[in-house]
C-alpha cells in the first residue's frame, strides 16, 4: 500500500479527555497488532529485503516507531531523550544510513540494529507515548498527528504481509508464514452486470472521520451510463484467459505491457507455477492449488487491462468504481480474518450492491493517480510524500485481505506502477452501457 503520510481527521475539533482516551486505546491496539505480525518470524526473516520496492520487517517496525518519535515526542517541550540519535535518520523513509536519498533498495543491508534493539526502540517510544496520552489533555493538532501515525502504521501492516510473501516466495523451501489453510470448497458464483446511471456524481471523502489528503477535495464528476461487474474476476476466469493464449497475443496488450511480458517472461500471475500439468500458487500458507472461485490476485495493471480487452470489456475509472461502491457496506475479508488470502464469494449481496467491493483484493482502475481538482500539498516534513508518487501510477480501490478493516473506506485511493504485482491486486470489469 503506497500512500502519502499526510492526512486530516475531520469532525469535532475539541480535544477532550474522551478523545484522548479513545485515541490511546486505538494506539495500543494498532501497535500491538504490528508487533503480532512479526511474532511468527525469526530475526533472520525480519532482516531480508527481497526486491527494491519491498522493505525488511525490521525496517517497517522501526519506521512506524520513527513517525511517533519524530512528529510527536521530538516536538514536546521538553522533548524526551531519543532512544538512539541515529535512528531519526536510519528509519526515515527519505534517507539511508549515510544520508543519501533513495534508500529503499539498500534497507536489506542494515544488519544492525538487531531485531531485539528495534523492538526495544518500539517499547521506549510506546512508554513515552503512553505517558503523553495518559498525562494531559492534548490539543486537536496533536490528536490529528497521532491519528495520522496510527493510519500510517496500518499501511505498513499491509506492507509487512505483502513484502513477507514476496520474500518467502524466493526461498526454495517455500516456508509458510502460518500453516492453517483458510479455503474450503464452495460453489462458483458467476458475475453479472450492475447498471449505473450517468450524470453528475460527487466523489472524494465526505468529511466524516479520518482521510488522507489525496482523497480531497470532494468534487463533482460527470459520468456516462455504464455497467460494472457484480463481483471481481476470479482465478477461474483468468485461467480461461491463459488457456486462450492471453500471454501470447500482442493485440491484447498495451505496448509497455507487451514489453514486460517478453522481457520478464510473464506467463501467469505472480507466484503461479505449473506443477504436473496443474497450476499452483505460493501463499502465506505455503504452496497451494489455484482455487478457481476466489478473486484473482497478484496481477499488474497491464495484465488486468489485457484481460479486460480479452473479455470484451474494460477497467472502470476510479470515479465509476467509487460511485458504484457507494451502497456497499465496508465489510469483507480483511487482515483481521486471518485468511491472508482472497476468499470465494459465499453470499450474494442485495440487488444494486457490489459483491466483495471491500477486502479480498485491491481492484485496478484505468485512472492515473493524480491530484483531485483543488488539491494542495502541505509544506514541511509531514507532507514530504505529497505529490511524490503522482506520476506513472494507476489507482486501485477497495482494500485487500491484508488491509486492516478500520483503515479502508469507499474514497480510499491506493496507487502503484503499472507493472507492480506483489500486492494483492486484482480487477473488476466495466463496460459502457448500451
Amino acid at each position: 500500500m503506497k500512500q502519502p503520510v499526510r492526512g486530516r481527521a475531520h469532525g469535532p475539533r475539541v480535544a477532550s479527555l474522551q478523545d484522548t482516551n479513545s485515541l490511546a486505546r486505538r494506539y495500543g491496539r494498532v501497535r500491538e497488532a504490528t508487533r503480532a505480525l512479526a511474532g511468527p518470524l525469526t530475526p533472520e526473516d525480519c532482516a531480508i529485503q527481497s526486491m527494491p520496492d519491498a522493505s525488511p520487517v525490521k525496517w517497517h517496525l522501526g519506521h512506524t516507531t520513527w513517525f511517533f518519535e519524530t512528529f510527536i515526542l521530538a516536538e514536546r517541550r521538553p522533548a524526551p531523550p531519543a532512544f538512539h540519535p541515529a535512528f531519526r535518520q536510519l528509519f526515515n523513509s527519505y534517507y539511508n544510513a549515510v544520508g543519501d536519498r533513495h534508500p529503499r533498495p539498500e534497507r536489506g543491508l542494515l544488519s544492525r540494529p538487531g531485531l531485539d534493539e528495534v523492538l526495544a526502540y518500539r517499547d521506549h517510544v510506546d512508554r513515552e507515548m503512553g505517558d503523553i496520552l495518559a498525562g494531559e489533555r492534548l490539543d486537536a493538532a496533536t490528536l490529528d498527528l497521532i491519528e495520522l501515525g496510527i493510519q500510517h502504521e496500518q499501511q505498513h501492516q499491509e506492507l509487512i504481509l505483502t513484502d513477507l510473501k514476496h520474500m518467502f516466495s524466493r526461498n526454495p523451501l517455500r516456508p509458510a508464514y502460518q500453516r492453517q489453510w483458510p479455503l474450503t470448497a464452495i460453489s462458483a458464483r458467476h458475475a453479472g452486470w450492475m447498471a449505473v446511471a450517468g450524470g453528475a456524481h460527487s466523489i472524494g471523502h465526505t468529511g466524516d472521520g479520518f482521510c488522507f489528503d489525496l482523497e480531497l477535495p470532494r468534487h463533482t464528476v460527470w459520468l456516462e451510463d455504464y455497467e460494472i461487474a457484480t463481483q471481481p474476476v476470479t482465478h477461474g476466469d483468468f485461467l480461461a484467459f491463459i488457456d486462450d493464449g492471453g500471454y501470447r497475443r500482442p493485440e491484447l496488450w498495451l505496448s509497455a505491457g507487451w514489453d514486460a511480458v517478453n522481457t520478464r517472461g510473464w506467463q501467469a500471475p505472480l507466484y503461479w507455477e505449473r506443477v504436473d500439468g496443474e497450476w499452483r500458487t505460493f501463499t502465506l500458507h505455503g504452496m497451494a492449488p489455484v482455487e478457481e472461485n476466489t478473486p484473482i490476485c497478484h496481477v499488474s495493471f497491464y495484465e488486468a487491462d489485457a484481460y479486460a480487452r480479452w473479455a470484451g470489456a474494460r477497467l472502470p475509472t476510479e470515479a465509476e468504481w467509487e460511485v458504484a461502491a457507494a451502497r456497499a457496506p465496508v465489510e469483507g475479508n480483511f487482515m483481521e480474518s486471518g485468511a491472508l488470502h482472497p476468499l470465494a464469494l459465499r453470499e450474494l449481496p442485495a440487488p444494486g450492491v457490489l459483491a466483495q467491493a471491500f477486502g479480498d483484493v485491491w481492484e485496478w482502475t484505468r485512472s492515473d493517480f493524480a491530484p483531485y481538482p483543488g488539491f494542495k500539498a502541505a509544506a514541511g516534513a509531514v507532507g514530504e510524500y505529497n505529490g511524490k508518487f503522482m506520476a506513472n501510477q494507476y489507482v486501485l480501490r477497495g482494500g485487500s485481505c491484508a488491509t486492516p478493516a478500520s483503515h479502508i473506506r469507499a474514497s480510499y485511493r491506493n496507487f502503484f506502477p503499472a507493472d507492480a504485482r506483489w500486492q494483492f491486486s486484482g480487477l473488476r470489469l466495466a463496460r459502457d452501457a448500451g
